[in-house]
């Protein structure tokens, strides 16, 4: 017997320690090289962990274990070979036949009910969840077939779902849940930042007409000529850059007793994902197009959700923007992203009457909150940032100009 350990691979500069938050392939299971056996969570990430060979799978950890760099995590016996394998040619003084070979590979196994990793693909694809499914193979496994068959429930046709007993009156049952990775590691960040940093919040109020007439006029063009719509997200992202490039001392960081200033807006967006909220950068927003911005945009809240950000694209960032108004939220007090210095949050969209050249007319308004670092920031190039950006998102072609 040979056994290859599978241990825990570094995954980044600083991080010490990753939770198996789940199997990708049962135990006992004949893998291939480079097939993704398991799930890490990292602080940052969900990363796959790929076969280092082929053979069959035994557990070591279990999921939800935290493991360290370095910890073994499974083994792989190369003396068993995968079903898909190519048989070996028997020596020439051999004259037992190559089917005897191939009879004698052992079958990977599955547990009644339990698909394949090409069916368990298509099915995800589908959004068809597996215990759903009646398997046609050996042992009631799902094949590739089954999966390919299998349509989508109608909401009409769903099964009925047997309703959870209402609580009784009183009642003083509770329920422990381990927190993932993530939502801890969000959870140390948030507390660093209110305990490490002289966090205050400074506000405005931005009106959005001119915006939102741009938006009418031209949305048809940009969509016709770049595939994607212009949102309010690439226009407030400009404009910050464009502050920023003015202002570096809200762009800076604290190293050490130094006080690091890039001549870059990196800006980092919040995006909520079912395991928590991210905040990925996009690089060198100064120097992009609002279409560009876009694109990167949706890119990277496409993999949020589907957890396949990179340690690299979630690393780095000089100022933060987040939106709270996408969840109704009216006002609010984000907290900085460390190591920034500074962050922005933006809110829902209100019609609100307003004051303008002496009569009260309804502008659609949105309350600004920037959030900053006293050590690093003033008072009042706070507030001067803040009503710079107002300014440019009030009147936006000087935006749109470069002026």
């Amino acid at each position: 017997m040979s056994l290859i350990e599978m241990r825990v691979p570094p995954v980044g500069e600083s991080i010490n320690e990753v939770t198996l938050s789940r199997w990708l392939k049962p135990e006992g299971a004949i893998v291939k090289l480079d097939e993704p056996i398991c799930e890490f969570e990292s602080d940052k990430a969900t990363l796959e962990f790929p076969a280092e060979a082929a053979g069959k799978l035994t557990y070591v950890a279990k999921e939800g274990d935290d493991l360290a760099i370095g910890a073994l995590v499974a083994t792989i016996d190369t003396s068993f070979v995968s079903e898909a394998a190519p048989v070996i040619a028997a020596p020439k003084q051999s004259t037992e036949p190559a089917t005897v070979v191939e009879k004698m590979v052992p079958e990977a196994p599955y547990a009644a009910g339990h698909p394949s990793p090409a069916a368990s693909k298509i099915l995800e694809e589908k959004g068809i969840p597996a215990q759903s499914l009646q398997g046609t193979g050996k042992d009631g496994r799902i094949t590739k077939a089954d999966a390919i068959q299998a349509e989508p429930v109608k909401k009409s046709e769903q099964p009925k779902v047997e309703k959870i007993t209402a609580l009784a009156n009183f009642s003083r049952t509770e329920e422990r849940k381990k927190m993932t990775r993530m939502r801890r590691t969000i959870a140390k960040r948030l507390v660093s930042a209110k305990n490490e940093t002289a966090m205050l919040t400074t506000f405005n109020e931005v009106d959005l007409t001119a915006i939102m007439q741009i938006r009418d006029k031209y949305q048809d063009k940009f969509v016709a000529k770049f595939g994607i719509k212009l949102g309010f997200m690439s226009i407030f992202a400009k404009a910050c850059a464009k502050v920023l490039m003015e202002m570096p001392e809200i762009n800076a960081r604290i190293e050490g007793e130094d006080l690091i200033l890039p001549n870059y807006a990196d800006i980092s967006f919040a995006i909520s994902t079912p395991a928590g909220l991210v905040v990925p950068p996009i690089k060198n927003i100064e120097s992009l197009s609002f279409a560009d911005i876009e694109i990167a945009l949706k890119d990277l809240a496409q993999k949020a959700r589907n957890g396949s950000l990179t340690l690299d694209e979630m690393s780095g960032g000089t100022f933060t923007i987040t939106n709270g108004g996408v969840f109704g939220s009216l006002l609010s007090t984000p907290i900085i992203n460390e190591p920034q210095s500074a962050i922005l949050g933006m809110h829902s969209i209100k019609n609100r009457p307003v004051a303008i050249d002496g009569k009260v007319e309804i502008r659609p308004m949105m309350y600004l909150a920037m959030s900053y670092d006293h050590r690093v920031i003033d008072g009042s190039s706070s507030v001067t940032f803040l009503v710079k950006v107002k300014d440019l998102l009030e009147d936006p072609m000087l935006l749109f100009m470069g002026l």
